[in-house]
């Protein structure tokens, strides 16, 4: 393992804005002195993961995971502690030091390199396929598909369109001649698995695929034919660095304005985002050739609010819009369904239904009527529910009882996404006004059905119960700048309660070893139920107020409720023993005791 140096921690727990890392994750919102957003970690409709700014932590009220900044980057990026420090380091300006021990180990480095390596074939190839595309004869198919789709030359630099050779074996000879080994490209995932020097991508329109940094990790690729010999669209197999089911085409290009206006449309394929952003709706992505996914919701819910979905009118399209939005409600997303027909026809007049129906995509409408016809066209929505209840309708013959039936009972997975009883029940007025049924038979039906759902459960926890000690430790691990003066003045043998005596091992082993940061520390407690009570207490402005005093009044607590107890003991002592020496050595530490209670006693008043 690599080896950084105290201070280059030191100096990469100071400089990093936790607020501003978080905030590549999270949409937070400032409420008092903390900011509150979304959790990343798990799925939730309401805010309850908070990061504090003065003491540079995060916590999640509802999966209890916290710590700071570095423990951040390494639960969502999924980095080691040194590859965390390392990319924070990078990120505010922090020459990282490594002890004598030297530098990462072989490993580490060999693993960064081959990351960075592949980051920059993917760069490489990506910018061969867009040459190849714009400066050669056998990009001339391609270039004219695009061309027939409406694309501008702008929109094919701004999404660095490409085109694969047809010639299989042209890519690895290419790269083989620019360095880079067969072992190397093995690995790639450009190849083919059963024939190494194969390109998996050929006679192909290119699309590369960026995470949302605008790192490449992926491609896309179109055939040019008709595809019905071959799959009209495939993409990059997953590698480390890329999974289908979290990424989504054009995030980085669409951030900037899914940030600003908190929405996002949702698209069905590469050439649907292109042209809504030729359009001027910059804030649109797709997903990639998979379901929209759990993941793909959470990643944009960490700056959106609310997605408009734009899928084909087919049952496939249908089908699959269905399951988006169940999949946005779960995760906390408002979610509306665009209507482009009809927006396009109320742009047109009443007098142009014809050409309205003959529209298929956004690349019809901006290729034939223009970008301010395809921006009008995505104003038009419908609310999520309201579409599902005409979808129940076309699918089911409602004029007789079996039929309704079946009506009803589809519009139940959208209820279990509604965790509010009183959007549950307004819901449900709705659909049995829809369906002209009794709406207790409705909800009687929606209790009653089999929901095949698993049932939740947790393991129980030691439930802790705040006390001085607890408090006291508490605040001083949270202020932990506080900690010289705690130990200055308590002694571990003081502490009686298990859980403070665990912090307080906890702050000495981290103050000796003179670590840095809050993540350092946290890990040292031991107790996972310990642990998670900590964080959710120190995510309370209780321990903000005045740290200082909070500490001088623990502390003064605890001593005195040790002489207290002291005290009773010896009174006890005292009735068992008849005089001699054992009496006067009591009678002499009483003394002490009484006059050290009425010292803490005065410095109170």
């Amino acid at each position: 393992m690599a080896h950084i140096s105290e201070s280059s921690i030191a100096e990469v727990q100071n400089r990093a804005d936790i607020v501003s890392v978080v905030g590549e994750y999270v949409r937070l919102e400032k409420r008092g002195g903390r900011y509150w957003g979304l959790c990343p970690f798990h799925n939730e409709k309401t805010p309850s993961f908070s990061v504090d700014p003065d003491r540079k932590m995060y916590y999640c009220f509802g999966c209890h995971k916290g710590g700071g900044v570095i423990n951040f980057l390494m639960e969502t990026e999924k980095l080691s502690y040194p590859q965390a420090i390392e990319s924070l380091a990078k990120r505010f300006g922090v020459s990282v030091i490594y002890t004598d021990q030297g530098a990462p180990s072989k490993e580490d480095k060999e693993r960064e390199q081959k990351t960075e390596a592949l980051e920059e074939l993917y760069r490489r190839v990506a910018g061969s396929f867009h040459h190849i595309l714009l400066e050669k004869p056998e990009g001339d198919a391609a270039k004219r598909y695009i061309k027939s789709r409406g694309i501008s030359d702008e929109m094919t630099e701004r999404f660095r369109l490409g085109f694969a050779p047809d010639d299989r074996y042209w890519l690895h000879g290419f790269l083989a001649k620019k360095g880079y080994s067969d072992a190397f490209l093995d690995q790639s995932g450009l190849f083919a698995r059963n024939n190494k020097t194969a390109s998996f991508f050929s006679g192909r329109l290119m699309f590369p695929i960026s995470d949302r940094r605008g790192r490449t990790v992926a491609f896309g690729g179109r055939t040019l034919t008709d595809g019905k010999t071959e799959p009209k669209y495939i993409n990059s197999a997953e590698s480390g660095f890329y999974k289908k089911r979290e990424t989504l085409f054009a995030i980085d290009l669409a951030l900037a304005e899914i940030r600003k206006t908190r929405e996002v449309y949702l698209a069905e394929g590469y050439m649907d985002v292109i042209s809504l952003h030729q359009g001027g709706v910059t804030n649109a992505v797709a997903p990639l050739g998979t379901a929209f996914t759990a993941e793909q919701a959470r990643l944009l819910g960490r700056w959106a609010e609310k997605v408009y979905i734009i899928f084909d009118s087919d049952s496939a399209g249908q089908n699959a819009a269905f399951k988006a939005i169940l999949t946005l409600r779960n995760s906390g997303l408002s979610a509306g369904v665009v209507d482009m027909r009809q927006g396009l026809l109320d742009y047109l007049g009443d007098g142009n239904q014809g050409d309205a129906e003959k529209i298929k995509d956004p690349a019809d409408i901006l290729q034939n009527f223009g970008p301010e016809a395809l921006q009008k066209s995505v104003k038009c929505f419908i609310t999520d529910f309201e579409y599902l209840l005409k979808r129940s309708r076309s699918l089911f013959d409602i004029s007789v009882s079996e039929g309704a039936s079946q009506g009803v009972a589809f519009l139940f997975p959208y209820l279990d996404t509604l965790d509010s009883e009183v959007a549950r029940d307004s819901a449900v007025r709705r659909i049995a006004e829809f369906f002209g049924a009794d709406p207790l038979a409705v909800t009687r039906d929606y209790r009653n059905r089999k929901t095949g759902a698993p049932v939740r459960s947790e393991a129980a926890l030691p439930r802790l119960r705040m006390n001085d000690e607890l408090f006291l430790l508490i605040s001083v691990f949270v202020n932990h700048g506080l900690y010289p003066k705690l130990r200055s003045e308590v002694s571990l043998k003081e502490v009686k309660d298990p859980g403070a005596r665990e912090l307080f091992i906890a702050l000495e082993e981290w103050y000796r070893n003179d670590t840095p940061g809050i993540d350092d520390l946290f890990n040292r407690i031991e107790q996972p139920g310990l642990k998670r009570f900590v964080m959710e207490q120190a995510g309370s402005d209780a321990f903000k107020v005045n740290p200082e005093l909070a500490v001088a009044d623990g502390i003064r607590r605890i001593k005195q409720k040790g002489l207290e107890g002291r005290r009773k003991e010896i009174i006890a002592e005292l009735r068992m023993v008849r005089g001699g020496s054992r009496t006067d050595e009591l009678l002499l530490e009483k003394v002490h005791i009484d006059a050290e209670l009425r010292r803490i006693k005065e410095a109170k008043e």
